[in-house]
């Protein structure tokens, strides 16, 4: 018997990662599922009261309050909970980390306490 070895090629890193990448073999199936389980809401239109509510809590709104908004986008309705990083009233654009939110898309803000703040930075410490 022989041991009769045919010389390696060398490979390059991406060429040698590729072998080991999964392997799909019904390219987009996984996006196409997720985009059908979606469940599609209308906007909902706001009554004059929750509007003069909603404008209010935006007039006392400032960079570093923490507040936890719900928005509309892409035919749904999102929440998220951090600091409000920027307020531009000519875009009229609401910026939540690094979440850009329009204002027409807002369907309501609550500023969280201060207190609640200091909680969380603690737990996030211990």
């Amino acid at each position: 018997m022989s041991n009769h070895h045919t010389p390696r090629i060398p490979m390059s890193r991406e060429q040698r990662a590729k072998q080991f990448m999964p392997f799909a073999a019904l390219k987009g199936l996984p996006e196409a599922l997720a985009a059908k389980e979606r469940i599609v809401v209308p906007r909902i239109e706001l009554s004059e009261e929750a509007l003069l509510e909603l404008d209010e809590i935006m007039h006392s709104l400032k960079p570093g309050d923490m507040i936890t908004i719900t928005y509309y986008e892409n035919q749904e309705y999102l929440q998220k909970t951090g600091l409000v990083a920027r307020i531009d009233k000519t875009a009229r654009l609401l910026q939540v980390v690094n979440t850009k939110i329009l204002f027409q898309d807002i369907r309501s803000i609550e500023i969280l306490p201060t207190q609640d703040l200091q909680y969380r930075r603690q737990d996030l410490q211990d």
